[in-house]
């Protein structure tokens, strides 16, 4: 008997949405796109008005194969590939692929992957959103054409392997300007100044900030001398409430950043984790279960079915005074790409402390990242009681202040970072206006302003998405694009322009000024966003945007110079010629060469040194990959020596039984897991 088809991206979503729909229907993956523009030409052509010429996939005929099997034997066809412009682009190019007949096949989605959710969505299937399929259409041309129109020019000008991209040489031009402004930064003194004071009932002083700015340490002293001729008397004592409010639900931006500053998590890492909470995981006694909503989002809208639960959650476990009368969705005015809610839980009954022995640590980390911050955004706000007091001695005015958390509202499930320790240890309470506080001392500090910060992968996604650059789905892999390509380096979280990047960003800037303008490149996303809505032709985009990308094309040609970037020299020697080798960059990474090519062809591998001695033979331990891609430590030594050990070993002894330790986190510990001695890495490197 003929089957209905489902059609999905992944295997495992697949298997998710199979369990919903029963023995009438077959789910099957297209494992992603199977049509694409072609990787040896530019695939557009501009004198056939920009039409694209796509082509089957390499890898993807088998898969084809099986899927025309498939809609044979069906009934009917839906597409359920993801509910955003690419997942669209995705079914369009599987209904060409596959020939399927108009009215035999519909669309499908779903924002997440329950019962209720497919099943509704096959009641309400429709025709493919042609609108959403140009303005993907429309971005992969557009980046089609700045790519393999200026990627040329710079292996002309500066190096082979280069490439250049619509968004991607915006984003390295923020890195490249932050980094300018850091190396022009000239730091300015300022002083603090703090009375210790000795309040009444209190055995120690209590700091009290001088109020005003202190430029430098003449006008500190001359404060100091002014205020000790007097009496330090209260001239106001201010007590009150102030609140906090919960925080919004998470979108892509705002989860990226949360991983990164909480779990230390690179924004790659955290889509791929996230996909994996979206299309399913296997939960004992459950089977393959979708815990979370769509992933790819700009919106912090909640349907009122999920807010709902969520509240009647909060009252049974938390009580009725933590559920919050009115949420905000937080979203007025501003332009929302797709109509998606924001990243939330799927099941709220399903707490992340229940799956926790089902998930691998980082999948449940940042599950219950997402569950708690869902949660938070139902929550009354948390109120602190707070203190100031003010002193003054001789007309000089000093201040403490101090807040004690009174309701904690949603920070009992999403405590903030550096969670309210503001002056704690102050013991102010009860102090009035007019009582005189003994003096003990001044402490003055000198201090200099600091340059602006370096780029970090969650401050340049919220960088970008405050400035319209980008979208949910392209943060991610334009980040991955950039250091993949040696633009950028990434150091303690850190982002740092290369020689090579700066080389690059200089060619963009002095031939390609519009491209890498942030307002021109934030306009094109909203003209993509009207092409969405079918609003404006896509064409009518494309045809305005090329002629001046060639002209500036065929200009830099000739203005251009040539832009010598040496290779970095390693420490190793050429065993066949006795030159100092230099490190390459292969499709695998990192290599060493001889410089001399072509006289002198040697290669050797390169070996990451992490500076710490092998226990069992004491050469070099370096960085190695496992067949699956695994990262993990062994000896240089190698075959040899066999030491390996997938977590990073440290110089450090176990104090206890004189193994050597391992990092994990910001705790060392040691590799002998019957001693299981454990110390902080902080307290580690203040011994130190």
């Amino acid at each position: 008997m003929a089957k209905n088809l489902v059609i999905v991206e992944s295997p495992a979503k697949a298997k998710t949405i199979k369990k919903f729909l029963g023995k009438d229907y077959e789910v099957i993956a297209s494992y992603g796109h199977v049509r694409d523009l072609p990787k040896s030409t530019m695939g557009v052509d501009p004198e056939d008005d920009f039409e694209p010429h796509y082509i089957t996939i390499r890898g993807k005929g088998e898969v084809l194969a099986a899927l025309r099997k498939e809609v044979k034997k069906a009934k009917k066809i839906y597409l359920a590939t993801d509910p955003d412009r690419e997942g669209e682009a995705i079914s369009y190019h599987l209904a060409i692929a596959l020939k399927l007949e108009k009215g035999k096949f519909q669309r499908i989605t779903f924002n997440e992957i329950t019962k209720n959710a497919v099943k509704e969505s096959i009641k309400n299937a429709r025709e493919i959103d042609m609108d959403l399929v140009d303005a993907q259409q429309a971005r992969r041309v557009l980046d089609r054409l700045v790519g393999y129109e200026i990627s040329p020019l710079l292996w002309q000008k500066v190096k082979r392997g280069l490439s250049a991209g619509r968004v991607q040489s915006v984003a390295l031009k923020m890195i490249c300007d932050r980094e300018n402004e850091i190396n022009a930064f000239i730091p300015e003194e300022y002083w603090t100044l703090d009375a210790q004071l000795v309040c009444p009932g209190n055995k120690s002083a209590v700091p009290f900030h001088y109020s005003k700015d202190i430029a430098n340490a003449a006008e500190a002293d001359k404060i100091m001398k002014a205020a000790e001729k007097g009496e330090f008397v209260i001239t106001e004592v201010k007590e009150g409430t102030r609140t906090r409010k919960a925080p919004l639900p998470f979108t892509t931006s705002t989860m990226q950043q949360d991983a990164s500053s909480r779990l230390n998590m690179a924004t790659s890492k955290t889509m791929s984790l996230a996909q994996q909470l979206y299309e399913g995981v296997d939960i004992k006694g459950r089977g393959t279960v979708g815990l979370i909503t769509y992933l790819r989002t700009d919106s912090v809208r909640i349907s009122e079915e999920a807010d709902a639960a969520a509240r009647d959650f909060i009252k049974d476990n938390y009580g009725e005074e933590y559920v919050a009368e009115v949420t905000s969705d937080g979203n007025k005015g501003k332009r929302i790409q797709d109509a998606h809610e924001a990243i939330r839980p799927t099941y709220i009954d399903i707490t992340p402390e229940s799956v926790k022995d089902d998930l691998p640590r980082d999948l449940f980390r940042l599950y219950q990242l997402i569950y708690n911050r869902f949660l938070a955004s139902r929550m009354k706000q948390a109120v602190y009681k707070t203190c100031a007091v003010t002193v003054e001695s001789n007309g000089e005015r000093f201040k403490a202040t101090t807040s004690s958390l009174s309701f904690a509202g949603f920070t009992s499930v999403y405590a903030q970072k550096n969670e309210e320790n503001d002056d704690k240890i102050k013991n102010i309470d009860g102090l009035k206006e007019g009582e005189k506080l003994k003096f003990s001392a001044f402490e003055s500090k000198q201090h200099f302003t600091s340059p602006p910060a370096h780029f970090t992968e969650a401050l340049l996604v919220r960088t970008m998405e405050e400035n319209g650059i980008g979208r949910p789905s392209t943060y991610a892999p334009t980040i991955g694009t950039i250091l993949n390509r040696r633009y950028v380096v990434k150091e303690n979280k850190n982002l740092y322009a290369t020689e090579l990047g700066e080389a690059v960003n200089g060619i963009m800037e002095k031939a390609f000024p519009v491209i890498i303008d942030t307002e021109f490149t934030a306009n094109m996303e909203s003209l993509l966003d009207k092409i969405g809505e079918g609003v404006i032709d896509w064409k009518v985009v494309v045809r305005n945007f090329y002629p001046d990308l060639d002209v500036a094309v065929k200009n830099a040609e000739k203005v251009l110079e040539n832009v010598h970037i040496a290779d970095e020299v390693s420490d190793t020697v050429c065993d066949e010629c006795g030159r100092m080798m230099v490190i390459k960059y292969g499709p695998h990474g990192k290599f060493l060469a001889c410089p001399g090519f072509p006289e002198c062809r040697n290669t050797k591998p390169y070996y990451e040194k992490i500076g710490v001695a092998c226990p069992k033979c004491g050469k070099d331990l370096i960085t190695r990959l496992s067949q699956k891609g695994r990262r993990y430590y062994g000896c240089i030594g190698y075959p040899e020596c066999d030491f390996m050990s997938w977590a990073k070993p440290s110089e450090e002894k176990c104090p206890r039984c004189g193994q050597y330790m391992v990092e994990k986190g910001n705790k060392l510990f040691c590799s002998n897991q019957e001693c299981g001695y454990v110390i902080p890495k902080a307290k580690q490197e203040k011994e130190d």
